[in-house]
């Protein structure tokens, strides 16, 4: 499949990339910058700006793809900006390219504002509050097949290839784990249309996104 991946150059994007690459799609990735990530046959680089209006990213984002992945981030530096109006743009600037499969990596209960006071969350109000919008855009304003994936606290740590699903708490997560999970949703049915939240578990990844529904 031919991959579009926004935000290649973050901790979850990059490692993202690579999987795919290792799967043998070709994968164009994204960045503020115009400076190749991988030297891969396989991989193209595309400079694109988040804060530009939808019909310029439509333009920036030159190829055919067959789905999307939204995994940039401001880092909290322009939560508005990127993370919330710059997510939407995308799913529009997808639409206007009839591309319809789009995959977000989100975060843990960013759809559920009961959990905001829970250690760890109540820091991170404003990040949230983009996350949650954002996400019911995708939801509820778009005609995309999504996916949208909640994950936990990114842990820069080796990956356990086991994940669980919808647990009650927030969860940590090995960075890798997050990036083998959205690429085994790629090809899973059973998520088009699905919100689900992981952290590190007892299951296999691809035993665990199979059996969402």
């Amino acid at each position: 499949m031919n991959i579009l991946v926004i935000g290649a150059s973050g901790r979850v994007g990059s490692e993202l990339v690579q999987q795919l690459l290792d799967d043998n799609h070709s994968v164009t990735g994204t960045s503020r910058e115009n400076n190749p990530l991988f030297d891969n046959d396989n991989y193209t680089h595309l400079a694109v700006d988040l804060t530009a209006e939808k019909e310029e990213i439509a333009k920036q984002i030159a190829g055919n793809f067959d789905a999307v992945y939204f995994t940039a981030g401001s880092g909290g530096k322009d939560v508005l900006g990127v993370d919330l109006h710059g997510a939407v743009k995308t799913m529009q600037a997808a639409q206007i390219k009839g591309i319809s499969r789009y995959i977000m990596l989100s975060t843990v209960f960013s759809l559920d504002t009961t959990k905001w006071t829970l250690p760890g969350i109540n820091q991170l109000k404003d990040y949230y509050i983009a996350k949650h919008y954002a996400d019911h855009w995708l939801i509820n304003n778009s005609t995309l097949d999504y996916t949208i994936v909640q994950a936990g606290a990114l842990k820069e740590r080796e990956a356990t290839d086991k994940i669980a699903i919808n647990a009650d708490s927030a969860g940590e997560n090995a960075i890798k784990d997050v990036a083998a999970t959205l690429a085994a949703v790629l090809s899973a049915d059973n998520t088009v249309h699905k919100v689900f939240s992981m952290q590190n578990g007892d299951t296999p990844i691809a035993e665990a996104v199979a059996n969402i529904s």
